[in-house]
């Protein structure tokens, strides 16, 4: 192998590196993973918070009761710092556990829009 070969392995890796630890070791996540789950009538959309959140977008269903469940383990990132203003919500989540949320029935096209305290990171969900 020449020094071309192992600069380019090199950088490839430094990319990789970069994209896993900027994401917090995740990867980039979004809707694909299966965060939502309707137990007795009632949808649970599961968010962990933890250098960011995710997944970071998640689609679920309109119309039925729904609760926000944030999960956090070993989080003392501003990530635990919870704003969600389409329902006043505000609070510091606990550096480990899961916090349940109440958001009511959604409506279609009104998406829930979460950001930490410092606006560095946020996750949306949208009603379908």
């Amino acid at each position: 192998m020449n020094k071309t070969s192992l600069i380019i392995i090199s950088l490839g890796l430094v990319v990789a590196l970069g994209i896993i630890f900027s994401s917090g070791g995740k990867g980039a996540q979004t809707g694909s993973v299966n965060n939502v789950e309707v137990r007795d009538g009632v949808q649970y959309v599961t968010i962990d918070a933890k250098g960011g959140y995710y997944p970071n977008k998640t689609i679920a269903k309109a119309g039925i009761p729904t609760k926000l469940v944030m999960k956090t383990g070993g989080t003392f990132d501003c990530s635990a710092a919870l704003v969600i203003r389409s329902i006043g919500y505000q609070n510091i989540l606990p550096q480990s556990g899961e916090t349940e949320i109440d958001i009511g029935v959604p409506k279609v096209g009104e998406p829930l829009q979460g950001i930490c305290g410092m606006g560095m990171y946020n996750f949306s969900v949208e009603f379908e």
